[in-house]
């Protein structure tokens, strides 16, 4: 007997299956219907892509657009004070991620120089030292901590603020407003209002780079003057918030998986070769830039399912990088596993621009505090680790931890 299951009625979002896993609808869509329809709170009739083929698939097909201007992207869960979307949003100039080529290309290429490999092989000595010093300040104090805002927040908050040559000192009031523009429930007045202050200081910050360019990543960028100010501001809004968000929540969330995996972690710690392999399959298990969009510009096939033009899209890279179709027991976290192809870090011409710069500061930040703190374990019960659910990259609010 086939089985059924209902089309959702807006994103399934509740963590029933624990809190590394996705929430047990999504994994059930992903076995039966890997390209299934989802009716959005506004009554927009859009998709959910689950299957790992189909999410490489979107991401790498350029008739799913990113742009927010041409076609409304339709928001999958409920919002407080926001209105449902009846026109396509303006245009933010340099935020490239909500671009498509050429001119996402035309950005994007002048960033390509920064990230390489071989540039950010260069910057890992001075990575590893932020990070020791970091640690050092974490050793100085009386457990219980927070490790999120002791260790997992600053080192990449640290690392891009020198990148990008943002002073740290201003760094607790873009956090503040970064924090609650990726709140989920928040109404539209205070997410715009979070928004204008980020850019009203980064465009400040840009205009002074252009007027006395220093040794960073955006004078280099304010140098050009290709680019106009207010597209340099896009670009270090884009920059500054990618470059820790995201790597902050994966050194905690991280940090509470292997607590919760003490095999695993066990095993990290006799080994520290293990390290690269065990970075990437975190990467994979948890994925916490989980949800994207996109846009139909025209009716698109995808697995056996025709979509619209102009329906909105969503996919889970969550979902996908645990599909058994192409990982083995994916719902085991194991450090041994030669991970490939993993899509944490998306697929196509907006994958991950930072994601050496991310491997880095991932690699260096577990084995600096598996290093320093043989006795690390949780200092409260895993069920009461606050999870951040009502944002928009997942991991967790606070992780108590202690020491012996």
């Amino acid at each position: 007997m086939s089985q059924t299951i209902s089309v959702p009625q807006g994103l399934p979002m509740d963590r029933d299956a624990g809190p590394f896993n996705p929430p047990s609808q999504i994994t059930r869509l992903r076995e039966i219907r890997p390209v299934s329809p989802m009716i959005f709170p506004d009554g927009h009739e859009g998709w959910l892509i689950t299957g790992y083929d189909a999410v490489r698939e979107v991401m790498s097909d350029t008739r799913f657009s990113n742009r927010q201007d041409i076609g409304i992207i339709h928001v999958p869960f409920e919002t407080p004070g926001m209105p449902a979307a009846t026109e396509p949003s303006p245009q933010v100039p340099g935020l490239f991620i909500s671009m498509d080529p050429p001119d996402h290309t035309r950005l994007r290429r002048k960033l390509t120089g920064a990230f390489t490999v071989k540039r950010m092989k260069q910057l890992e000595e001075g990575i590893i030292a932020i990070t020791e010093r970091q640690l050092d300040l974490v050793a100085a104090l009386t457990p219980p901590v927070d490790l999120v805002r002791e260790f997992a927040l600053p080192v990449p908050s640290l690392v891009i603020c020198e990148l990008l040559g943002v002073p740290y000192s201003d760094r607790e009031t873009f956090q503040a407003n970064s924090s609650k523009f990726m709140e989920r429930d928040v109404t539209l007045e205070d997410k715009m209002a979070a928004f204008g202050a980020m850019m009203g200081y980064l465009g400040q910050l840009c205009a002074n780079k252009r007027a006395e360019p220093g040794e960073d990543i955006l004078s280099d960028l304010a140098r050009d003057e290709d680019l106009t100010v207010e597209e340099l501001t896009g670009m270090a809004f884009l920059l500054l918030l990618a470059g820790h968000e995201t790597t902050a929540n994966m050194l905690a969330l991280g940090t509470f998986a292997l607590l919760e995996h003490p095999a695993q972690l066990a095993e990290l710690r006799s080994d520290s070769s293990l390290l690269p392999d065990a970075v990437e399959e975190l990467l994979r298990f948890l994925s916490v830039a989980d949800i994207f969009y996109r846009y139909a510009t025209e009716d698109i096939e995808l697995s056996g399912e025709t979509i619209p033009a102009g329906s909105t899209v969503v996919v889970s890279l969550l979902a996908a990088n645990r599909d058994p179709r192409r990982f083995d027991h994916p719902d085991v976290l194991d450090v041994h596993r030669k991970v490939r192809g993993q899509v944490a870090f998306g697929h196509g011409v907006h994958q991950c621009l930072g994601q050496q710069l991310a491997r880095i500061e991932m690699r260096a930040g577990f084995e600096g505090l598996l290093r320093r703190f043989p006795a690390l374990r949780l200092a409260v019960p895993a069920g009461e680790v606050k999870l951040r659910t009502d944002m928009n990259i997942y991991g967790v609010h606070e992780l108590p931890v202690t020491w012996a």
